[in-house]
């Protein structure tokens, strides 16, 4: 597949300690919520390495809810257990992404985070991760209805979440606009890196090259990308590894201008893309990255070498 991978976004050292806040707040407010299933109706369908689920703490869930309604059209459902308030958010009937409320610490001054789920054994997750070299930030825990998830920090420090989906996973359909569509890891050494979540995860790996001279590298299974993994640039050297998730759009310049319109902010502005569409990243009114991915109908997402 010659799929051009997203380009690099800076992010400060500070995102790390907000994704463990992020992983905190979530695994602390699932305890108190009946969280809902990943797929509805239940399906038997499963696919290691798969990007499944995206969840976002922010410090204000009112003003993240009106930010992505005016943004994708999501609508949300709220869900409320003490002091923990927690929405789903929806698009045309289908959950797309979970939203804590929380607070971020200090010193990452307060930007929230998208965490990433990716669909995977997680008792043998954990046993890969830590023999390689990564942490387990947060024990394996069966959650009513989700499934079987737990945080992790990959070997370089990026981190994500493994979730065994008792409900089965998404199919293997192309995603709507205002669905997430890709994922990307930046990372200081993208071999390395690719090795351990092929590892992890049985990823086939391809080289997808690049005019830049940066490393870019696709993830697959069942013949089917997931996602990407990239460089982090030279000027980047004081930046922490990490996910980056990108949602479909018809119109990313368009879309960028309603991003700060809506409170949210540019960080990358909008560049061509090898596959024709154009790509940006922004951040939402309380400085979460995402990205903006323009994808035709008539592409496919299945992986050649």
């Amino acid at each position: 597949m010659n799929f051009n991978c997203p380009p690099h976004i800076r992010i400060a050292t500070g995102l790390l300690g907000t994704l463990l806040c992020v992983a905190s707040t979530m695994t602390l407010a699932a305890a108190a919520l009946v969280l809902p299933p990943i797929v509805q109706p239940p399906s038997a369908e499963h696919h290691a390495g798969k990007i499944i689920w995206v969840d976002l703490v922010t410090p204000n869930l009112a003003t993240a809810e009106k930010f992505y309604t005016g943004l994708f059209g999501w609508s949300f459902q709220d869900l409320h257990s003490g002091s923990r308030n927690f929405a789903v958010a929806m698009l045309e009937g289908r959950p797309v992404a979970g939203i804590f409320e929380g607070s971020a610490p200090s010193s990452a001054q307060r930007q929230s985070a998208w965490l990433t789920f990716i669909a995977g054994d997680v008792a043998a997750a954990k046993r890969i991760t830590v023999a390689h070299g990564g942490k387990v930030l947060f024990e394996p825990h069966v959650y009513a209805q989700r499934g079987r998830q737990a945080v992790f920090a990959d070997p370089q420090g990026a981190v994500f979440a493994v979730l065994a989906s008792s409900s089965g996973d998404p199919p293997d359909l192309l995603p709507a606009p205002g669905e997430w569509i890709w994922s990307s890891l930046i990372t200081t050494d993208p071999g390395t890196d690719a090795a351990f979540y092929q590892t992890l995860f049985g990823y086939d790996v391809f080289d997808a090259g690049g005019d830049d001279g940066a490393e870019h590298l696709i993830l697959s299974t069942d013949e089917y990308a997931r996602a990407s993994v990239n460089a982090m640039p030279e000027a980047g050297s004081r930046h922490h590894p990490h996910w980056l998730n990108f949602v479909r759009v018809r119109d990313t310049v368009q879309m960028s201008a309603r991003a700060s319109a809506l409170g949210g902010r540019v960080l990358v502005e909008p560049r061509a893309d090898r596959h024709g569409g154009k790509v940006a990243v922004v951040a939402d009114p309380a400085g979460a990255p995402f990205g903006l991915l323009e994808w035709v109908d008539t592409q496919s997402k299945e992986a050649t070498p």
